[in-house]
């Protein structure tokens, strides 16, 4: 049924693929223009929809940057109720901000955090506010050719590489395969954490161009569980306990299967990405939760949802239950972290403004 209703739709991917084309073209002949700042701007993106991982290797660049350097994040925001330039403070909930920018300032609560759905005003506001900026982290614009970053980085996930997928809306492609000439880095992520020479080598005649794009391979690192509410400092989760997973991301069943490995019990409920919580989702939350057998049982969740379980009139919801969160980070295989890392710290050094 699925491959009948891809090729129902090839059409209107054909459609789409062409204005995506020509609008891609209009900026590489100079008929709509793309900004230079001298400030280093890094863009992260994909050409697919979904998660790759994208939040992630954006956390592991400021962790990079950040001891030497002057960095900042600018996202649009997804999803928020809030429009136009804002920067981040103390105050700022996922409702203002979105999601994954409030997850930046709460992990880097000094670095600058802002969204603009327009790009060139937020920069232009980032480096008004603060003119001594090394770097300006661009969050999911790979398709955002207003402005022309100096280091373009294209994320691709292991098990769904873009040259395997189609056109939206036949499959999860935003624009054509050929987009990732614009591409200085090619990461794969999500990659096994024992990526064997075989899988590998494969890989790389996949993703081969004849621009012989440097292709580094990351893999997640899923770290210890936090309490989130006061009644989750309570307890002392061990194999024997009970796990009510809850997702609000495009692919959770690797969490899934890693929570697999360590508790005995593990029940999932799983929302649509960036998914904003109801009172009727808190409610079916807890039905799920009290059915659970069990005395040490509880909930375990991504700190991106926590983001958006924060809110105060969800917040208020859960507090008496004993929630966690599980931050994730990435590293690469072999000697791509030190290749990877080499290359943007020296960038960046060579082109830092005095």
């Amino acid at each position: 049924m699925k491959k009948l209703l891809q090729i129902l739709l090839l059409p209107f991917s054909l459609l789409y693929g062409v204005v995506i084309y020509l609008r891609n073209k209009c900026y590489d002949w100079g008929v709509f223009s793309s900004v230079e700042f001298k400030t280093t701007i890094i863009s992260v993106g994909n050409l697919a929809i979904g998660g790759v991982g994208k939040t992630p290797h954006v956390a592991y660049l400021i962790e990079l940057l950040q001891p030497n350097y002057k960095v900042a994040t600018l996202s649009r925001g997804y999803k928020r109720v809030t429009s136009g330039f804002i920067l981040s403070d103390e105050n700022s909930t996922a409702e203002d901000i979105g999601d994954e920018p409030l997850l930046y300032k709460n992990r880097f609560n000094t670095m600058p955090v802002a969204v603009d759905e327009k790009r060139v005003n937020g920069v232009q506001e980032l480096t008004k506010t603060y003119p001594n900026l090394d770097v300006i982290l661009l969050d999911d614009a790979y398709q955002h050719r207003a402005i022309k970053p100096h280091i373009n980085i294209l994320i691709t996930e292991f098990g769904n590489l873009y040259t395997t997928d189609y056109l939206l809306p036949s499959g999860r492609l935003r624009e054509g395969v050929c987009g990732n000439n614009r591409a200085d880095i090619i990461i794969v992520s999500k990659c096994p954490t024992i990526l064997s020479p075989i899988d590998k080598k494969r890989v790389l005649n996949e993703l081969a161009s004849k621009k012989n794009k440097p292709i580094y391979f990351s893999y997640i690192k899923y770290k210890n569980i936090i309490p989130y509410s006061a009644l989750a400092k309570e307890f002392q989760p061990d194999f024997n306990s009970s796990i009510l997973l809850l997702t609000g991301i495009a692919n959770p069943l690797p969490l899934y299967y890693e929570l697999k490995n360590s508790y005995k019990f593990v029940q999932h409920i799983s929302f649509n990405d960036h998914h904003t919580f109801t009172d009727e989702d808190i409610s079916k939350i807890k039905t799920v939760f009290n059915k659970i057998i069990g005395n040490n049982k509880l909930i375990i969740t991504t700190e991106k949802d926590i983001m958006r379980l924060s809110l105060p009139k969800i917040n208020e919801q859960i507090k008496e239950l004993p929630v966690y969160y599980i931050p994730i980070e990435i590293d690469f295989h072999g000697e791509d972290k030190q290749e990877f890392d080499n290359k943007i710290l020296n960038y960046v050094k060579e082109n830092r403004r005095n």
